[in-house]
C-alpha cells in the first residue's frame, strides 16, 4: 500500500460500484469513520490519511491541522459548504466534489417529499392503522404556485419536474441572469416575492445564509407548504415550528435538520404536536444506487489523481460561485 484514503460519507459503496475496491487496486488503504467527523474520533485518522473523501459534517480548520500528511479532500457530494475551503487553500490542500451525481436523485426525493406532505400521506397511514378511516380534501400540485429557491442542477431538475405536473413554478437566485433560458417557462423572481405569491416553496440553495426566517414568514400571505432538501441553516426551525402551530406553515418536509450537524440535542420541529405537518427523512436525498455510484466514481478518481499528483477533473476553487 502508497497510502491511506479516510473515508467518512455514510454511504460510500453502498451501491453497485464498488470504489473501495477501486482505491485498493491503485494501492491504497481505506480507513472508515463517520460522518460527524468528530474531531476527537479523527484525530489519529487524520494523523496518518494522504487522502480524506469527506462526508457531510464539517471540515475545519482544526481538521486539518490534524492531517500533516494530507494531499486532498474529494467531498462526497456537491455541496462544499461544510469545508473551510480557505484553509484548505491556505495548506494547499485541493478540495474536489462531484457535481451531478446525485442531481437527479435529489430532485426526485424533493418531489417525494412534497406530494408526502401535500397529501398528508404519513397521517393518513398512522390513522389507518388506528382503524381510523377518516381524512380530509387534500390539494393538487396542478393547482399550486410552487416558488423554487436555488436554481442550480438540483434546482432546474426540480422545476421541470414541478411543470410536468402542471404547477406555476416561481424561480429565485440572485445569481442566475435574468436572460437565462430557464425564464422562459419558469417566472424570475426574489424570495421575499415567494411569501407573497407562493403555495409551496422548496429550497435548493447552498447554506450559510437564511431563507425562512420569522419575518419571511410573517410575510407569508397563505399557509405554506416548505420543503428542504438542501441545508438545515437555512430555515429557522424555532420559527417554523411556531409559525406550524399558528397555521402559518401548512406542512415542513426535509431531508435534513439542524441536529445533524449542530450536535443539538432536540429539534422544535420534532415535537410530538407537530407529527402531522412535518416530515423527516435522514439526508436521504442522494441516496440512490445510481446517485451513490455516481458519486463514487467521480469522488475516487478525483482522489487517486490527487495522490498521484494530478490534476483532479472537478476541482473546487477557495471560493466558489454557487452553481
Amino acid at each position: 500500500m502508497t497510502g491511506v484514503v479516510l473515508v467518512t460519507s455514510r454511504s460510500f459503496g453502498s451501491g453497485e460500484y464498488d470504489p473501495g475496491a477501486v482505491l485498493a487496486e491503485a494501492g491504497y488503504r481505506v480507513v472508515r469513520a463517520g460522518s460527524s467527523h468528530d474531531l476527537e474520533e479523527l484525530a489519529p485518522l487524520l494523523a496518518e490519511a494522504d487522502g480524506w473523501i469527506a462526508g457531510t459534517g464539517p471540515v475545519t480548520a482544526a481538521h486539518l491541522d490534524l492531517a500533516p500528511h494530507l494531499k486532498g479532500i474529494a467531498r462526497y457530494g456537491v455541496g462544499v459548504d461544510n469545508v473551510d475551503l480557505a484553509a484548505a487553500a491556505a495548506r494547499g490542500i485541493p478540495v474536489t466534489n462531484t457535481p451531478g451525481a446525485n442531481s437527479a436523485a435529489v430532485a426526485e426525493h424533493t418531489l417525494a417529499l412534497l406530494l408526502t406532505a401535500l397529501r398528508g400521506i404519513p397521517a393518513a397511514d398512522r390513522r389507518v392503522r388506528a382503524g381510523d378511516w377518516s381524512g380530509k380534501p387534500a390539494r393538487e400540485l396542478s393547482a399550486l404556485t410552487v416558488g423554487v429557491v436555488g436554481l442550480g442542477r438540483i434546482g432546474r431538475l426540480v422545476t421541470e419536474r414541478l411543470r410536468a405536473f402542471g404547477a406555476t413554478v416561481l424561480g429565485a437566485d440572485p445569481w442566475v441572469d435574468a436572460g437565462d433560458p430557464l425564464f422562459e417557462t419558469v417566472e424570475r423572481a426574489d424570495t421575499e416575492t415567494l411569501s407573497t405569491r407562493c403555495d409551496v416553496v422548496t429550497l435548493h440553495a447552498p447554506g450559510g445564509q437564511k431563507v425562512i426566517d420569522e419575518r419571511w414568514l410573517s410575510a407569508a400571505d397563505r399557509p405554506v407548504l416548505l420543503v428542504n432538501t438542501a441545508r438545515a441553516d437555512l430555515v429557522d426551525e424555532e420559527a417554523v415550528a411556531r409559525a406550524a402551530r399558528r397555521g402559518r406553515v401548512a406542512a415542513y418536509a426535509a431531508d435534513t435538520l439542524a441536529i445533524e450537524t449542530a450536535g443539538e440535542a432536540a429539534s422544535p420541529l420534532l415535537a410530538a404536536d407537530l407529527a402531522d405537518r412535518v416530515v423527516v427523512t435522514a439526508h436521504l436525498g442522494a441516496q440512490t444506487r445510481e446517485g451513490v455510484d455516481g458519486m463514487g466514481r467521480m469522488a475516487v478518481s478525483d482522489m487517486v489523481a490527487l495522490l498521484r499528483g494530478q490534476a483532479p477533473a472537478h476541482p473546487v476553487p477557495a471560493h466558489p460561485v454557487p452553481a
